[in-house]
């Protein structure tokens, strides 16, 4: 059934939408690599591989190196390391199958071991039994199959003596090293990467331990020098041009690219019987990714054999199959205009509204207003809709029996571009559009800013260093708002650490009590009278360590949860 209730939208709702500026000035010329970002950004969804001759141990890439497995083991495994039923165009398929756009190659983990033909080190594949070059043959199955290849680089090498710092878990100084000469290797490495195996599409860097931003900056420059319109990721410790968040979906940012990093299973490299995310975790994970506007690199980790195992394909193949069918709500949409929540998320492409509903809470789905008015609405996954829009917003409601799993996807065809609208909150926490600030970020890393903590994410945290005994989070809420009710969410093991906080608000230019606790819970809510201000501060004057939140939220008296 289908139901339209027209409506004249006022004014103020008109002030929602996004308009461009009057062009009485010249853009600035675009980037060397904008067309090749917009590409990735349109793609959504790549492979990530972690492997090497550590698979022959299924002990974590790196990681295990001096911790599970002894450094001197660890160090020649690469000697009985021969995956003769290694096929690079066999995994470039299974990647393609999967509805994957790119791939993203381990070249050098941490523990230093080069995966291709490096004349910077005998410490590489060609020198193992196997003695081919792989990322070669990755590289051209890639290109032959129509995905475009990224090389992962580790910044840090625990086994290189002029890198300062050594294995177990990058901890233990060495006695002479040499970082100016480090850097020289580590570029002559780059270079051969570039100039062997590209064009790349990415340069995926990782852990810049010992790095300054002014050395970062310099690897960065030569990589643009070397190839300019090449991606690099924030991981050479400069911000470059995308974020990515680790093992967690990253939060709703439309203004920066990003792309969350995660496992197929537990562990990045091959792990017998290692526990593997069901086919809803992994659907969802990308959904969820693409509605927050990032992207998924998700990671298989190949066996000894150079084999992807069977049971990661078939996943893999599953997530394919769903793509072929609901692929045009992911590709090339961007996130929005309804954050993600708890409800699900939406992406947005041309006139048309895809809402991805992944949790009924209730029979109804009530989408805010937007300064726009639906032409159409439809089920993609099949089944009859009843929906109403009017002042009040959009209200969806599907029968029990047609609502998908894993994903129920409402399509909306709207009189005007869906890109011109700005994101909004569905669920309604005060602070999800807030201006988010603190006083110590955990080694000053984008992934743990304090906007994290109000991102209507509970993956993501705002974190603090270590040793962290006093700190604070502040939200500026753009005007004097009026709310009810503090909600903070926390891990177990994070809520313990708190022994007092106090929330404050701002009068003139004091600091005034709200609340005062002596210890927080994993989920603390308090209600209160309501109160109106525009500054606010969660305190905590007293922690055992440093305090991490993953979600701080004001609700005001219409949507407290």
């Amino acid at each position: 059934m289908y139901r339209h209730v027209m409506h004249i939208l006022v004014a103020a709702a008109m002030a929602a939408l996004y308009v461009p500026g009057l062009a009485q000035t010249q853009d600035p010329a675009p980037a060397p690599n904008a067309d090749r970002l917009a590409w990735w950004r349109e793609a959504r969804f790549g492979m990530f591989i972690h492997w090497g001759p550590v698979s022959l141990k299924g002990t974590e890439i790196g990681w295990s190196r001096g911790a599970r497995v002894p450094i001197a083991e660890y160090d020649a495994l690469y000697k009985s390391f021969n995956p003769t039923k290694f096929d690079a165009e066999q995994w470039a398929k299974v990647a393609k199958a999967a509805g994957m756009k790119y791939i993203v190659f381990t070249t050098k983990h941490h523990d230093g071991f080069c995966m291709f033909d490096t004349k910077q080190t005998d410490y590489n594949v060609m020198n193992s039994p196997f003695g081919r070059d792989i990322v070669k043959e990755l590289a051209e199955a890639c290109k032959r199959h129509g995905l475009a290849f990224g090389a992962y680089y580790s910044v840090c090498d625990w086994r290189h003596p002029d890198f300062p710092l050594g294995s177990p878990g990058g901890k233990v100084k060495k006695p002479a090293p040499d970082l100016d000469r480090y850097e020289k290797y580590l570029v002559s490495q780059v270079t051969e990467l570039i100039q062997k195996y590209g064009p790349l599409l990415i340069m995926w860097f990782d852990v810049p331990q010992e790095f300054t931003p002014e050395r970062g900056q310099r690897i960065v420059d030569v990589v643009r020098k070397l190839q300019p319109d090449i991606i690099v990721n924030n991981r050479a410790r400069v911000p470059a041009d995308y974020d990515t968040p680790e093992q967690t979906i990253g939060a709703y940012q439309d203004t920066r690219p990003w792309e969350t990093c995660m496992t197929i299973c537990k562990q990045w490299a091959w792990k017998p019987d290692d526990l593997m995310k069901t086919l809803p975790q992994c659907l969802q994970t990308l959904i969820r990714c693409a509605g927050g506007d990032g992207n998924l690199l998700f990671n298989v980790g190949p066996m000894p054999t150079g084999e992807i195992e069977p049971r990661q394909v078939e996943r893999l193949m599953e997530m394919g199959q769903w793509l072929a069918k609901y692929g045009e709500t992911i590709y090339g949409t961007r996130g929005g205009p309804y954050r993600p929540g708890t409800w699900g998320c939406s992406t947005r492409k041309g006139s048309t509204i895809f809402a991805h509903i992944l949790n009924w809470t209730d029979d109804i789905v009530t989408l805010p207003p937007i300064p726009a008015r639906v032409l159409e609405a439809s089920v993609l996954t099949g089944g009859g809709l009843t929906w109403e829009q009017s002042a009040e917003g959009i209200t969806l409601s599907v029968p029990i029996p047609a609502r998908d799993p894993i994903d129920t996807i409402v399509q909306l065809i709207l009189d005007m571009p869906a890109d011109r609208l700005r994101a909004v909150s569905v669920e309604g926490p005060l602070s999800t559009d807030c201006k988010a600030t603190a006083s110590n970020v955990f080694q000053n890393m984008g992934m743990y800013a304090a906007s994290c903590a109000v991102d209507e994410n509970e993956r993501t945290r705002w974190a603090t260093d270590g040793g962290t005994h006093a700190a604070w989070i502040e939200l500026d809420l753009g005007r004097p708002r009026t709310f009810q009710r503090l909600r903070v969410v926390q891990e177990p093991v994070f809520a313990e650490r708190v022994r007092r906080y106090e929330l404050l608000i701002k009068d003139g230019d004091d600091w005034t009590p709200l609340l005062r606790g002596t210890s927080m819970p994993a989920n603390l809510v308090r209600d209160f009278p309501p109160v109106t201000a525009r500054f606010v501060r969660l305190n905590i004057p007293e922690a055992t360590d440093g305090p991490t939140l993953n979600e701080f939220q004001l609700y005001g008296p219409r949507t407290s949860p």
